[in-house]
Parts: C-alpha cells; sequence; structure tokens
C-alpha cells in the first residue's frame, strides 16, 4: 500500500494526505519494512506492558513516566515482539501524537484515525477481526497532547474489541483521563533507569532485584527488606558498579546508552530535550488556552533543585521567587505551578501524612525526578558514592539531600505515588522522612546518608513513629551510606542507598 492509494480507497474515511502519510511512517510493518534499529537492550517495563496485554483485566494500558525515559522504545519493542509472535503486521496500528501535523483538522482525532485505519488498512472492523478470533493492538504515543483524548478512548473500547497501550510524558491530562477511563485502564509508573537497568544498559551484567513484577503486596513484610539486604550483600561488586555510573550520571538511558560522551554534551541534551521540552512544550499552555509563565516554571524548577529532599514553605520559595525574579508571586499561583512541575513529572511532591481522619497542614517535600537533572539545570555535579564523597567531604550536607531526593522518588515510582508520604516534625514528634502507606501498615523511612550512623540519634525519629500503636509501623528502615551495620533494634533494617535500589 502506498499514500496514493489512499485517495481511492474508502473515501468516506479520508484523513488529510499528509497526516495518513504521517501514520504509513509510524507503520513501516504494514509494508513489510522494519522499523528503526532499536537498542539490543530492553527496559522492565517492556514485560509489564507484555504481561497487561496478555491478562487483559483493562482494555487500556497507559505507561506514564518522564521524558526520555525509553517508552516509545518500549512501544516499539513490544510491537516487534507481537509480530515476532505471529501477530498479523495491519493489525498493529502506532500513532505518535506528538507534533503530528494535521490533527487540527479533525473533531475526535483518535476516533477518526481508528475509522481510517479500519476501512482503508484492516478493511475490516476491530470487532469484525476480533469474531474471527484474531487480535488487533492499537498503540497511541504521547496522547496527553490531544484534548479530550479519554472520552475519545472511552468510546473506542466501549464499542470495540481491541487493545490499546498509551504512552504519556505528562500527567496533566493522563490524570485527568483516569476518571472517565475508570474500570477500562491499567496504569504502569516508569521512572529513569533502575539500577538493574543500569547494570545491563551500561555493563550487560544482570544484576537481580528483590521484587518480581507482581509482588508489590510483599512490601509491608520486614522480611522482604532483609531478603533485600541479604540480596545486595551477595551482588555487592556489580552493585556498586552500577550505584558508580548511576551516582556520577544520574538514570537517563542517554546517559548510559553513550557513557563515552562528555557530561557537558549530555547535560546539555537533558536540558534541551527534558527540562525545557517539558516547560516550554507539555506546560506552555494552561486552561482555555491561556499560556503559563516560562519564566516563573525555570525559576521554580531550579529552587526544587535547590531544595530537593526538603519541604520548604510556600513563604520561603516567595521570597526566593521575588529575590530572583523582582517581582511578587502569591502562594496560591506557587501550588499551582508545583503542581504543574510535578504534573509533568520534572518534580515529584510527597504529601504530609494524614493522620485520623484529619488533613495535615504542611508543604510537600521536593524530589526530583532524576538527580542527573539537578546536575545539569544547576551545573553543579555533586559527588554521592562513599568514596567520591571521601575525597570531597564539603559535599557531604547536599548529597544528603539529594540521596533523600533519590529515595522519595524511587518509591513512588516503585511503590506507588499515593502510598508515599512524609512526615513532618510535629508536638512531642520528631520528623520522618517518608512513610509507605501497605494496606493497613505503615513503613517509616529514614534517610541518614553520612559515613558514621549514630544508633540512638538517628533512629531516635523511627522508633519514636514505630512505638506509637496508633500509627501501626511493625519496622522501620533506615537508609545510610555503607552497607557495615550499626544499629541492633531488631525493628529497624538498616540498607545502603545502593542496596534499596536494588529493590525493583
Amino acid at each position: 500500500m502506498s499514500a496514493s492509494d489512499l485517495k481511492t480507497l474508502w473515501p468516506g474515511y479520508q484523513l488529510p494526505e499528509g497526516l495518513a502519510r504521517s501514520i504509513l511512517r509510524d507503520n513501516p510493518w504494514w509494508e513489510g519494512a522494519p522499523s528503526r534499529v532499536l537498542p539490543p537492550r530492553r527496559r522492565r517495563f517492556v514485560d509489564e506492558i507484555h504481561r497487561s496485554l496478555e491478562r487483559k483485566l483493562a482494555p487500556i494500558t497507559v505507561v506514564r513516566g518522564p521524558r526520555q525515559v525509553g517508552k516509545t522504545t518500549a512501544q516499539l519493542q513490544v510491537i516487534n515482539d507481537l509480530l515476532g509472535r505471529g501477530v498479523p503486521p495491519i493489525n498493529v496500528l502506532r500513532v505518535q501524537f506528538d507534533d503530528l501535523a494535521g490533527l487540527g483538522k479533525l473533531a475526535d482525532p483518535i476516533l477518526r484515525i481508528v475509522d481510517w485505519y479500519e476501512h482503508t488498512v484492516l478493511q475490516r472492523t476491530l470487532n469484525e477481526v476480533a469474531h474471527a478470533g484474531a487480535r488487533t493492538f492499537l498503540f497511541f504515543d504521547e496522547v496527553q497532547n490531544l484534548r479530550d483524548w479519554a472520552p475519545q478512548l472511552k468510546h473506542l473500547v466501549d464499542h470495540a474489541t481491541t487493545q490499546v497501550v498509551v504512552t504519556g510524558s505528562s500527567a496533566l491530562r493522563i490524570a485527568v483521563g483516569h476518571d472517565s477511563l475508570a474500570g477500562r485502564i491499567r496504569t504502569l509508573e516508569v521512572g529513569t533507569l533502575t539500577l538493574s537497568e543500569v547494570a545491563s544498559i551500561r555493563f550487560e551484567q544482570t544484576l537481580p532485584v528483590a521484587l518480581p513484577i507482581n509482588g508489590i503486596d510483599r512490601i509491608g513484610q520486614q522480611s522482604t527488606w532483609l531478603e533485600l539486604r541479604a540480596l545486595a550483600n551477595a551482588h555487592r561488586e556489580l552493585r556498586d558498579l552500577a550505584f558508580d555510573a548511576f551516582a556520577e550520571r544520574g538514570g537517563y538511558p542517554l546517559v548510559h546508552e553513550r557513557p563515552d560522551q562528555p557530561w557537558e554534551e549530555i547535560a546539555a541534551q537533558l536540558n534541551e530535550n527534558v527540562i525545557k521540552r517539558v516547560i516550554v512544550h507539555d506546560l506552555r499552555l494552561g486552561d482555555r488556552g491561556r499560556r503559563r509563565d516560562k519564566t516563573l516554571l525555570e525559576e521554580l524548577f531550579r529552587l526544587g533543585c535547590r531544595y530537593a529532599g526538603q519541604a520548604p514553605s510556600v513563604a520561603i520559595l516567595a521570597r526566593e521567587l521575588q529575590r530572583a525574579l523582582n517581582a511578587n508571586v502569591g502562594p496560591q499561583k506557587i501550588r499551582k505551578y508545583l503542581e504543574f512541575l510535578d504534573l509533568a513529572l520534572l518534580l515529584r511532591l510527597v504529601d504530609p501524612l494524614e493522620l485520623r481522619l484529619k488533613r495535615t497542614h504542611g508543604a510537600p517535600k521536593l524530589c526530583l525526578a532524576d538527580h542527573g537533572l539537578r546536575a545539569s539545570w544547576l551545573q553543579e555535579p555533586i559527588a554521592l558514592t562513599p568514596e567520591a564523597l571521601a575525597r570531597r567531604p564539603e559535599d557531604s550536607d547536599l548529597a544528603g539531600r539529594i540521596a533523600e531526593s533519590i529515595v522519595g522518588t524511587f518509591l513512588i515510582t516503585s511503590i506507588g505515588g499515593d502510598q508515599i508520604k512524609h512526615f513532618p516534625e510535629r508536638s512531642g514528634e520528631p520528623e520522618v522522612d517518608f512513610v509507605i502507606v501497605s494496606g493497613s501498615v505503615r513503613i517509616p523511612v529514614e534517610v541518614k546518608y553520612r559515613r558514621r550512623i549514630n544508633a540512638l540519634e538517628d533512629t531516635a525519629g523511627l522508633r519514636s513513629f514505630i512505638e506509637r500503636s496508633t500509627y501501626r509501623a511493625p519496622f522501620g528502615i533506615l537508609v545510610t551510606q555503607n552497607d557495615e551495620p550499626t544499629v541492633t533494634d531488631p525493628r529497624i533494617v538498616e540498607l545502603s542507598l545502593s542496596s534499596l535500589l536494588m529493590l525493583r
């Protein structure tokens, strides 16, 4: 099939010619041509997408993650797998909505593209294919760029038997879509590379993880964390090799696929293709087409980098913004713009823990999507490994905050954002860095990223939290810099940061 054929086939279902050509380019397998060359290594969530498609618990699988973490590559790898397993090429449709020309001319573009696909490519309906005993797969990339994408997908899956995989690098509209797609959607949260993936991509070695894809229910068991510590110690050499690489440059795939490139060039790529792309493209328009303040977003993200791992009040942020921009920015706008950066997956906001059905007032803790973004945006790499910190002890305080930010983002991505909170200091109770809410129990997590641990002082917050029966905390986790155990309290599991990152 060529583009010239499109004008003669099914005239009632034509698309603008430029749009049709772009879709043909997105689907070279229809003409027996290969897709672009893909990396030999694959991220773990490729298997999770396959598992979602096989289980068929929901007709729509949404893969949500920051820009440049490999979502498009994962889509193509899944498609190659399906074709290799015998799925007819015309039964797979892929559309990349990021900057796709011609969409503005269409009302309900997802539905119109599927109409065109059914009548021009399949030459029968999705339901006719299903009744014939075959399956169809629809892959939509960067779908959040479309207005009203969720109602269109709801209409589609309510009237057609098919399976849809949606990827998005912004939650601004992905989150909104959840309400109208209730019962029809499964969401996979992905972040930058895990330590296991760094070992695979950078060193072509296998670093195991403690929890399988379906093992999240074991989070609330202390044995899970003890097994994690034992697993990490058993693979200490490879773990440390991967952690050194991760600590130096962060977890974006491009960093580890091209480790020979100078950091200055890598940093420029991160700034241009991740940070500026999100701020200028994903966040450029607000409700009703109102433009958001690009300068304010950039400066607020800069402050997020400065306060990574901390929970600055709105008053502090307002004072800093006034100093930097010479403008008076109100607290409501600051909160709203922080939410934008969180929904765009540049910053992750960890809310205070709510107790006894009462809303806890307090500022969210700021965690970066990846510490490599801080190094690139501020042009300020910070030593993070124990060996590097021994050479640069002046980085110790900042390294502790960055470690806390890494832990927060890792827990959000690995366990789920709704299950991760922080516990601010309150009357008679010390602060706890994070709390994992797992069913009916709460697991306090304290980050003390330093060379020496004081077994009493550094566990005060954990012990206070555990000892209050109302919190239902059977044990706590202390994240440290080194592997040498110093805490004898059996209720506290001591883990190095590098060991924690082997959880998933």
